[in-house]
């Protein structure tokens, strides 16, 4: 005798604090699966109010919202079983829970043991632990709940199935990473073969903030093999056959997972996609100068809104060289975009004369060029208050992370799309770019970057090699290794201790300016955003 549960995996794009509009995605989303003879839809974590609400929780009226609009979809959806997402309070502490909704009734809550107090997580500010395992019975089935950092931990799906579940149905809400589907499968995989139980584990999707959800939901069966899959970056109702006899089985099917540039990749376009469109900006400008961070910029730009939604503008300089608007010109016409020429001579010019007085005497250095980034920004801040498009800026992380960039300069914007991208990374996505279609000029790529800020100005006559540097960063920022240790670890390169500590320095020298920067999407491990808490003033010297 045997039994199958058909479970939809509902992977949706919600929107933190669109209490309405998620609600009406999942009513939509329990009758297609319904219509479809599912047994039971698993919407994720904190699903009605999206993820993460942050300070929303605070509120009284919010938490208020989402109890009526978690009323409603109960009133509302009939003859399917739903796992429902949201906050849950019992007038005394807050949790953060998941409903299994039957038939115009709750047949069972389960609240959250493990809260995540890192990184870019900070539950233990609004929900209490919950304390106790929830088993429940779907089609005579005995079904275990987890949310997210549940899976994570040691115990919560122990005790489940020690209370005799035989699946496990999972939210969650988790971040995308670089490399965080490997660790994903191999923490599920651990867990499945521990308890001898498949896993239901059900992702959101979409740009939040800094944030990018990835989706990737799945299904891992007791043996630990993945044998569902719903893929990156989209919305999908995925519906799942699982056949329930002495132990649970499926059926898997081919499961093809995108190599981790093309998943970065859409993971920037998702990001810029669903920051510019959730915030209403009717499109974005970008400032072109014929290098490769612009150019990278502005082919996601495309690819997240479509041509007719990005404006590039080429601000030229007395340094800047004829190759850099050639190449510019030819990504605007390979990307079919709308642009304009607008020289900062003038500006620049002006700004020099009314400064002439105070600066006499002194030889020009980088004041000069920060003039000259900061005249770019006036004019792009100018054309975004006119017209209303967001400015998108185009720093890289290895820039940022050192301070290569002016403060209200080229930092000046509303996102940073390569904020967590280090700029041998940059190349790499140039280049993976160009296999879709080719956009970028291969100049760009291949000649050595430069500010044009100053004659013959380049990157290296002020930094390392991108090649050493971005170890050097890799090392310090996402590992927290010491100066000592990264020499170590880089000296057969050549890279010696001065080299090291002169980075290290530069880091910790330019907090301040992170501080002022534009958001942009998280793709590392520790990226420069909520889970980068360091002191401007700060006398460590490690």
């Amino acid at each position: 005798m045997s039994t199958i549960m058909r479970v939809v995996m509902a992977q949706l794009n919600l929107n933190a604090g669109d209490i309405a509009g998620n609600l009406q995605k999942h009513i939509h989303a329990a009758m297609t699966a319904r219509d479809n003879s599912a047994d039971i839809i698993v919407f994720p974590e904190l699903s009605l109010t999206g993820y993460p609400p942050e300070d929303l929780l605070l509120r009284k009226a919010f938490l208020d919202e989402t109890n009526a609009a978690l009323n409603k979809f109960i009133s509302e959806i009939k003859d399917i079983y739903c796992l429902v997402g949201h906050p849950y309070t019992d007038h005394q502490y807050l949790y953060n829970a998941c409903s299994l909704i039957h038939n115009g009734k709750i047949i069972g809550q389960y609240s959250k043991q493990r809260l995540p107090n890192y990184g870019v997580f900070d539950e233990c500010r609004y929900f209490t632990p919950g304390e106790k395992s929830c088993v429940l019975t779907v089609k005579g089935i005995p079904v275990g709940l987890v949310i997210c950092e549940d899976l994570w931990k040691l115990g919560p799906t122990r005790d489940a199935a020690a209370q005799g579940a035989r699946i496990i149905l999972s939210p969650n809400a988790s971040p995308f990473e670089s490399d965080k589907h490997e660790q994903r499968i191999a923490v599920l995989a651990k867990r499945a073969v521990h308890d001898k139980l498949p896993i239901v584990y059900v992702n959101q999707v979409g740009g939040q903030d800094e944030l990018i959800f990835d989706g990737g939901s799945m299904v891992i069966h007791a043996d630990g093999k993945m044998a569902e899959f719903a893929g990156f970056f989209q919305e999908s109702l995925k519906p799942v056959a699982i056949e329930i006899k002495n132990s649970p089985t499926l059926t898997s099917s081919e499961i093809i997972i995108p190599p981790q540039e093309e998943r970065i990749y859409q993971a920037l376009v998702l990001g810029v996609r669903d920051y510019v469109e959730k915030n209403h900006f009717p499109g974005v400008l970008v400032g072109a100068s014929g290098g490769i961070d612009s150019a990278l910029t502005l082919a996601i730009a495309v690819d997240a809104l479509g041509k007719d939604k990005v404006h590039a503008v080429l601000m030229p300089s007395r340094y800047t060289s004829d190759i850099s608007i050639q190449d510019a010109n030819e990504l605007i016409d390979h990307l079919n975009i709308s642009s304009e020429i607008i020289s900062i001579e003038p500006t620049y010019h002006a700004l020099l004369e009314s400064l002439a007085n105070s600066f006499a005497g002194k030889k020009p250095d980088v004041t000069e060029e920060n003039i000259q980034a900061r005249c770019r920004a006036i004019i792009l801040m100018a054309l975004s208050n006119k017209f209303g498009n967001l400015v998108l800026t185009t720093g890289n992380r290895s820039e940022i992370a050192v301070g290569y960039c002016t403060l209200y300069g080229d930092m000046a914007g509303g996102y940073a799309v390569l904020k967590d991208v280090p700029k041998t990374l940059v190349y790499k996505l140039a280049a993976y770019r160009n296999q879709l279609s080719h956009v970028i000029p291969q100049r760009t790529i291949e000649r050595a970057p430069t500010a044009e800020l100053a004659p013959d100005q380049k990157d290296e006559d002020s930094l390392p090699p991108y090649s050493i540097l971005d170890q050097i960063l890799e090392c310090y920022l996402n590992h927290s290794q010491s100066i000592d240790d990264i020499t170590a670890q880089l000296s057969e390169q050549g890279c010696d201790r001065d080299v090291v500590t002169n980075v290290v320095n530069m880091i910790r020298r330019n907090e301040y300016k992170r501080r002022q920067s534009a958001i942009g999407p998280h793709i590392n491990h520790k990226s420069f955003g909520k889970d980068w808490r360091y002191p401007i003033t700060n006398g460590f010297k490690g």
